[in-house]
């Protein structure tokens, strides 16, 4: 039975206890603990009440430094730092405050006594970056591990795929991606001037760690495949526009090529209507390709899209990793 402790209660701490509750496959995962320094109220309300994925099924209570739902009583700290938490027996700390961007960060939940940490994003202060469906053999006895982007998920195990089977000469990916709270809600300086602008009034390009987190996780693309980023006025659910050059010659209808590959696959999901993205919202796959919009282009290019929810999607690779990494404890 995996214990896990979840440090951060903001989108992907929420949305990762949301299906941990949901989903009757994670009964035996056991939660020790959440940890945020917002107020438990204010925390236990923004879990029972969710703009993107409605309201909580039953009751969330606050009581006394517990979080009380779906029948568990949770214990909830307020600490700035869990260095100094008793957090011997857990197996995993889900590090999902966006901070563990320096080793002692990052290394905190080791620290006090964890067998693992699970970054939920790109860190340069991990061991490891690993992708689910790209470079799992690389896990090793990593102790503090990245969980990459929401993005690099998506491309990940879609590159690794392609290449394997017909090989790519060069590829360009675009993410469509929907805003995040890194940006303004009104005119703001931030670090680019794009990105200083309201994040719900424009389309703003801008770049992404998934281009340098990519190559990291698919060392063997270096040079043969860029990634670019346009932020939109959506809340949840992104896309992937890839337009990829083949070293082998694709026989027949590429979307058989596709179905033949990813069919039965958790990772890349396939879907043949025509949908718009709030249709993929809470869909648990790293990526779903949008089969109607798959295009040729002469003998050795085609153009792929997918979509993925970015938040419940990567949830799901966080709970997956978790799995792994506890398992290889044992």
């Amino acid at each position: 039975m995996p214990r896990i402790m979840i440090n951060g209660f903001g989108r992907i701490g929420r949305t990762v206890l949301r299906q941990l509750l949901r989903d009757p496959a994670h009964t035996d995962i056991e939660i020790a603990a959440i940890n945020d320094i917002a107020p438990l109220d204010m925390c236990a309300y923004l879990f029972r009440y969710d703009s993107v994925f409605g309201p909580w099924p039953g009751t969330v209570e606050a009581d006394d430094g517990h979080l009380l739902v779906a029948g568990r009583r949770i214990p909830f700290w307020q600490s700035a730092d869990i260095s100094g938490r008793d957090l011997a027996g857990v197996d995993v700390v889900l590090e999902c405050t966006g901070t563990a961007h320096t080793r002692p960060r990052a290394e905190a939940g080791v620290l006090a006594g964890a067998g693992a940490v699970l970054v939920s994003g790109p860190s340069e202060a991990a061991d490891q970056t690993i992708v689910l469906g790209a470079n799992e053999a690389d896990l090793g006895g990593a102790r503090i591990i990245s969980n990459a982007s929401c993005t690099t998920n998506a491309i990940g195990p879609l590159m690794a795929a392609i290449d394997a089977a017909l090989g790519i000469e060069a590829a360009h990916v675009t993410t469509v991606h929907c805003y995040t709270g890194s940006q303004p809600t009104v005119d703001a300086p931030a670090a680019s001037y794009e990105r200083s602008r309201a994040a719900a009034v424009s389309m703003v390009p801008t770049t992404t760690s998934a281009a340098s987190q990519v190559i990291k996780v698919l060392p063997g693309l270096a040079g043969r495949i860029s990634v670019a980023a346009i932020r939109v006025p959506a809340i949840s659910v992104s896309t992937i526009d890839a337009t990829i050059r083949l070293k082998t010659r694709p026989e027949g209808d590429f979307n058989d090529l596709l179905r033949a590959t990813f069919s039965g696959s958790r990772l890349v999901g396939l879907i043949d209507d025509p949908c718009v993205s709030t249709d993929l919202r809470g869909r648990p796959e790293s990526v779903v390709l949008a089969l109607p919009e798959t295009m040729r282009s002469g003998a050795d290019q085609v153009r792929i899209m997918g979509w993925y929810d970015n938040e419940w999607g990567f949830s799901a690779r966080m709970i997956d990793m978790t799995r792994r990494i506890a398992a290889r404890q044992v």
